[in-house]
């Protein structure tokens, strides 16, 4: 062609020949040999595990150990105990029983072979949690036991070859408690922990990092899609750095070699926090946490020291991890941190400070949000946010509870009234029914309040941050239709600790394999939860519509916990009453006397003490018997402290209790309303009306000989009829078998049915015995059979029957059924009072009510509002509600009728169909093997009502929960005083005026401002003058209005309407002494009046 010279193609380097035959990796064989260099076992004095340490020191020589053992389970802070004597001990020795302390004194000697190391630690073993103390009394660093955070670092100044001295404080409990195997059994009370390790050791830190590398590498190995070749990659590299050990013997060489081919698939910079500088964006943001339960496995007294076990640890992870993130809630945490560890509260603030230590949530403790009233909610956020603010300067923007049982519908509305527009949780991942459908989203309040909602996708909050971690936190991501972002929160939790270093170490690799390799979410280190929920806020802010969830996020799963331990339920809602009557009296009575001082500093103290009490698994029953022997013990103070203070504020109203006697008493009326209802007299056979508006109420003794208006006569042998001008009422065996209302002549019992029947169901959940009923319990309905009944009061003021019911060979009910005269236009309904020998097994005994009502909704009270639910079980979302939350109240209406049950003390409620049924005491024996064991006290009733649901039920379940309380005058008290306590006490009112007014609207709480002049103790700055607060609520569900009137006695210069942190927001028109207000529906609306 032309005569061209044409160039050759170069000799190719292939080989031409074969060198021999190569096969095809058995994929899943070298996978599963990945676990051989790491891993214990026959193979850990050859693989990495065998060089990880290059040198340890231990027995008398080097680590001298002595010990100093505090009688009866005593706590002693670091100066008592350092004081006493110790006794010689060592490694091998058990020290015990179950929650003992012994404080142990250790003399260490660095060996010279080990002081040039380039990292030398102090690892103790005694397979229980423990302090390690300075010599000076300085707590330096938490421990675990059982082979996890075990190690201290030691500091420089131990090298010189002399003898220093430490303290290790050992808790004789695990990370768990004192169960043993099964962690939520009842602890065993004798259980002994044996030291096996109090060495000096040297750290290979090369070895170590491989670890780490390899660790994650391996990981992608196993969770890269199978057919990617990402994950072939991996399990090359993994492959190759164990082949590179093998041939240089497991030598440091080796090991270094090893962490080369580890940058292969990592990149150059997993070691360091400069990972996270690169410019690509991230779209998981991890953030360490450390869920410490307040109480749950373990007493009050121990979670003081694992707060600073744990964020000891996290002080000293910051001084080593510059991008280390940790948050942490609970208000009542940092406070017992500063009172019992003032030096490391110092070191904790200035990480908070410096922004990497984060407070956060908002409130007094992560608390149960099902069963506290709704001004307990509100208190929760006020104690709350104030304790941040004058602590570390700023509120708190996110709600952050990510382990309570279930969130009530007026969270949102709560949240945004105490300056919070964020909120946190993960919980609903464990539904065991429905797959909650959203990871971010706007959540919905009954007033319309919304606050923007995450639930962790990784669908904990305790990740081992892990790649598997990362990798869930986008492929679990339920609303990556408007965001793909998500946090991963992370660290030990629940018994404390909080990331690890290998948790840090493994997320940088997590991060280096992202940027390098690919396909793994990107993950960011550095950022807070504020800054997370800043972005997407700003996302809202430009047009992306978040989904919306309206109402309660209902929890499927641990429903048992509205009834467990009854008896701290009790104590919840009579100390939430007793406070509202604290409050509204001390407050007259510092506008009565100038002198008397508010007391601020009790009310606080008894508030704290409630609160604490509503921690998510002290108020729902789900903790150790241990922790309400300290619950008991707190609500006792609590009540004592209260009924002290009502004395001292009647006092000096000019009243003091009724001690019986001549001379008729008054009664004190604390609600915001008229109440005309008829009383026995304490002490007495005798009855009384009492009748009067809010403050003191007029008490008329009853004649016996009076014409009768409740009558009771035996029908036929065991059937009595009790009557008055509503009803005519059959009772047979303590069951009511018709229930006839006069006025609008129908019977509200079922046709057939048996109302106030009380039924027995096997109680064996699938494993959270405390926590859980469900609903295959059911099926093993037992009706109780029916007992002797007997007449204890004839009339005419109130009729009575009595009925004994056995329920085992150990239990009995005696329950009496009462129907008192009609007073008016009063509501009247049918009151049980019973009586309970409660010593079952795994049993649940409740209470039911077959009504003659069709709907396909029940009504339940709720925080400041209603909610309602199915009776049906159309779907697994309808059957899943076969056992909710309510308050004082539930009702079953159709239109033109219904029926409300009202209780005293009582949470967990069922309506399936027409059958209502109330909850009453159950019998787990886990975690507290004695759990409701004993007697009982019970109150409830049956409330028929002509109409709909309406502001009687409302008003009627209050007057049921607040009994009016019996006063007489002091001897030394004028007419004059007491005239002008009368009028003081109805000085403010919520009252109708022309076409505005509601009743639905409720004035649920009297106080003084927190930081008015006289009343403020200087946490955040005073505001001059003194102020009332006012919290009103509309509770039916309409927009309503109201006039608020002040009587001119108490010269209110202005009205404003706050938030529920007391800020003002809005001032309102103030005109002769009237202010018109005007509530969304199920609005919470706070004024203060500034006198």
């Amino acid at each position: 062609m032309g005569g061209e010279t044409q160039s050759r193609p170069t000799a190719s380097s292939y080989p031409k020949l074969a060198a021999g035959p190569v096969g095809q990796q058995i994929h899943n064989i070298y996978r599963e040999r990945l676990g051989q260099f790491t891993s214990g076992g026959q193979y850990e004095g050859q693989n990495l595990q065998s060089v990880m340490y290059e040198g340890r020191a231990t027995g008398q020589d080097h680590v001298k150990l002595s010990v100093y053992s505090p009688p009866d389970l005593a706590r002693p802070i670091f100066k008592e105990a350092t004081s006493k004597e110790f006794k010689s001990t060592k490694v091998g020795e058990s020290f015990g029983p179950s929650w003992s302390t012994h404080w142990f004194k250790i003399q260490l000697k660095v060996p010279s072979s080990l002081v040039d190391k380039e990292l030398l630690e102090f690892h103790w073993d005694a397979n229980s949690e423990g302090l390690i103390w300075s010599e000076d009394g300085e707590p330096l660093q938490g421990l675990t036991g059982g082979n996890e955070r075990i190690e201290w670092i030691l500091p420089k100044e131990f090298r010189d070859g002399k003898e220093h001295t430490f303290y290790v404080e050992m808790a004789c409990n695990g990370m768990f408690g004192n169960a043993g195997g099964d962690i939520i059994q009842p602890p065993n009370p004798d259980r002994y922990f044996q030291l096996s390790k109090a060495d000096i050791v040297a750290v290979n830190v090369e070895a170590r990092a491989l670890h780490v590398d390899f660790w994650e590498i391996g990981d992608a190995a196993r969770e890269f899609p199978g057919d990617s070749w990402e994950a072939h990659e991996a399990q090359q590299i993994g492959n190759a750095i164990m082949d590179a050990f093998i041939a240089g013997h497991g030598s440091q060489k080796s090991v270094l070699e090893g962490r080369k081919i580890a940058q292969k698939y990592i990149g150059d910079k997993a070691d360091s926090h400069e990972v996270y500088e690169g410019e690509t964006k991230p779209i998981v943001f991890a953030i360490g946490h450390c869920h410490i339960d307040t109480c749950w496995l373990w007493p009050w007294a121990e979670t003081k020291r694992k707060i600073a076990r744990s964020w000891s640890n996290q002080c000293n992870l910051m001084d080593r991890y510059p991008e280390h993130r940790f948050t942490c809630s609970q208000a009542q945490q940092y406070k017992w941190l500063e009172q019992l560890y003032p030096s490391l509260y110092d070191r904790v603030k200035s990480h908070v400070k410096k922004g990497a230590f984060q407070p956060i949530g908002g409130s007094w403790v992560e608390h149960d949000t099902n069963m506290p009233s709704g001004e307990s909610l509100v208190r929760q956020f006020l104690y709350g946010q104030r304790f941040f603010e004058s602590h570390f300067g700023e509120r708190c923007q996110t709600f952050w509870l990510p382990d309570t049982f279930g969130y009530s519908s007026q969270l949102p509305q709560l949240c945004r009234l105490a300056g919070m527009s964020r909120f946190f949780t993960q919980k609903l991942s464990w539904n065991n029914i429905n797959n909650f459908p959203h990871t971010t989203f706007n959540w919905v309040s009954l007033d319309g309040s919304q606050v923007l909602c995450h639930m962790a996708p990784s669908e904990t909050y305790t990740a081992d941050a892990n790649f598997g971690d990362v990798k869930r936190s986008i492929t679990q991501h339920k609303s990556m239709d408007q965001d793909k972002t998500s946090l991963l929160v992370f660290g030990k939790g629940d018994g404390g600790g909080g990331p690890t270093f290998q948790h840090l170490d493994k997320l940088r690799r997590c991060r280096g394999i992202s940027d390098n390799i690919g396909l793994l979410p990107r993950v960011h280190m550095g950022n807070s939860v504020d800054d997370f929920f800043t972005a997407l806020e700003k996302k809202a802010e430009n047009g992306t519509q978040f989904v919306t969830w309206y109402g309660e996020l209902y929890f499927e799963l641990h429903r048992g916990t509205y009834t467990t331990q009854a008896n701290n339920k009790w104590n919840n809602r009579k100390t939430e009453i007793l406070m509202h009557d604290v409050e509204f009296l001390a407050t007259h009575a510092t506008l009565e006397d100038s002198s008397y001082k508010y007391p601020k500093k009790e009310i606080d103290d008894m508030w704290e003490n409630i609160l604490l009490c509503q921690f998510h698994d002290c108020l729902p029953g789900s903790s150790i018997e241990m922790c309400y022997d300290d619950s008991d013990e707190l609500y006792a103070h609590v009540f004592k402290t209260g009924e002290k203070l009502i004395k001292e504020a009647m006092s000096i109203l000019g009243y003091t209790k009724h001690q019986g006697g001549k001379g008729n008493p008054v009664a004190f009326n604390t609600l915001p309303w008229h109440r005309e209802e008829i009383m026995k007299l304490p002490g007495s056979s005798e009855f009384a009306l009492v009748k009067g508006n809010a403050g003191t109420a007029k008490v008329e003794i009853l004649s016996k000989s009076a014409k009768s208006t409740a009558s009771i006569k035996e029908i036929k042998t065991g059937i009595y009829l009790l009557s008055n001008d509503h009803y005519d009422m059959k009772v047979e065996g303590g069951s009511i078998t018709s229930l006839f209302d006069k006025k609008a002549q129908r019977e509200v019992i079922a046709k057939g049915q048996k109302a106030n029947q009380l039924v027995v169901f096997d109680d064996k959940p699938l494993y959270w015995q405390a926590w859980d009923v469900e609903v295959f319990h059911l099926n093993s309905r037992e009706v109780l059979p029916e007992g002797k009944t007997e007449i204890v009061e004839q009339g005419p003021h109130r009729v009575s029957v009595v009925t004994e019911t056995k329920i085992s060979e150990n239990s009995w009910i005696k329950t009496t059924i009462s129907l008192a005269a009609v007073v008016g236009d009063a509501p009247c309904y049918v009151e049980m009072e019973s009586e309970v020998e409660w010593r079952e097994n795994m049993k649940f005994l409740k209470v039911e009510f077959p009504v003659s009502i069709y709907n396909t909704e029940a009504s339940y009270e709720t925080q400041y509002g209603i909610i309602r639910r199915p009776t049906h079980y159309n779907t697994s979302w309808d059957m899943a509600k076969f056992e909710v939350c309510c308050h004082k109240w539930a009702d079953l209406s159709e239109n033109g009728y219904g029926v409300s049950v009202l209780n005293d003390s009582k949470y967990g409620f069922a309506t399936c169909g027409n059958m209502m049924r109330l909850s009453l005491l159950r019998a787990p024996k886990a975690p507290d093997a004695h759990a409701d064991m004993g007697r009982h006290h019970i109150r409830y009733a049956i409330l028929p009502h002509a109409g709909p649901l309406d502001h009687r039920t409302v008003r009627t379940a209050y007057n049921f929960n607040h009994p009016m309380r019996l006063i007489s005058p002091l001897p030394s008290a004028t007419h004059a005083h007491l005239t002008h306590t009368t009028a003081l006490l109805s000085a403010i009112t919520l009252s109708t005026h022309k076409s505005y007014g509601s009743p639905a609207l409720i004035l649920d709480c009297v106080k003084r401002g927190e930081d008015d002049e006289d009343v403020s103790r200087g946490e955040l700055p005073k505001r001059k003058g003194r102020s009332i607060i006012l919290r009103i609520y509309d509770s039916l569900g309409g927009t309503v209005r109201g006039t608020l009137k002040v009587a001119k006695m108490l010269d209110v210069k202005k009205v404003w309407k706050t938030n529920i942190l007391e800020d003002d927001e809005a001032e309102l028109a103030l005109k002769n002494g009237e202010v018109e207000i005007e509530l969304r529906p199920f609005e919470v609306a706070t004024y203060r009046l500034q006198l």
